[in-house]
């Protein structure tokens, strides 16, 4: 059954990167930021508001998103080497061709993200919670080897939601 949910995801996943279409939002309260093609490295965006923001093709090399509600972004061909996302929420995110490595991971929210083509070398990931997120097969190997905690908000075992043995 699991297995026949995470088809049914990335089938959705696929049609909704291939399908050119704009994300509306439901309120007008939400915020909707676009950044493109911007070098925004070590910049701090902690404790923002980032809700269906669309960061494509930037570097974020060593920005802070410490405690962002990040829930719905989007992060398409973005460089996010030593990124801190501690704390941040990335609910129903979608990162594609984004690079986490030596990325500051710790408690940050995934639930539902859809994460594809995504790399996160030497991330930490402590207390992270990745509750059906949407991740290629290999990374998901490589971030079970020293997979831990339990996520302060949701109270999800890192190693459970991402589905170590």
């Amino acid at each position: 059954m699991k297995k026949l949910i995470r088809f049914f995801v990335l089938i959705l996943s696929l049609v909704i990167l291939f399908t050119p279409h704009r994300a509306m939002a439901a309120s007008s309260t939400a915020v909707t930021s676009t950044f493109e093609s911007k070098d925004l490295s070590g910049q701090d965006f902690s404790g923002q508001n980032l809700q269906l923001a669309e960061f494509t093709k930037v570097k974020l090399e060593n920005a802070n998103f410490s405690n962002a509600d990040l829930r719905g972004s989007v992060f398409n061909g973005v460089m996010a080497d030593k990124i801190n996302l501690s704390g941040s929420d990335f609910t129903n995110g979608l990162a594609y061709v984004t690079s986490f490595n030596d990325a500051d991971l710790r408690n940050t929210i995934f639930r539902e993200a859809i994460m594809l083509r995504s790399t996160f070398n030497n991330a930490q990931i402590t207390g992270a919670d990745f509750t059906q997120a949407v991740l290629d097969s290999q990374q998901i190997m490589k971030l079970c080897k020293y997979a831990d905690g339990i996520n302060a908000t949701t109270g999800a075992s890192t190693r459970q939601s991402l589905g170590c043995p």
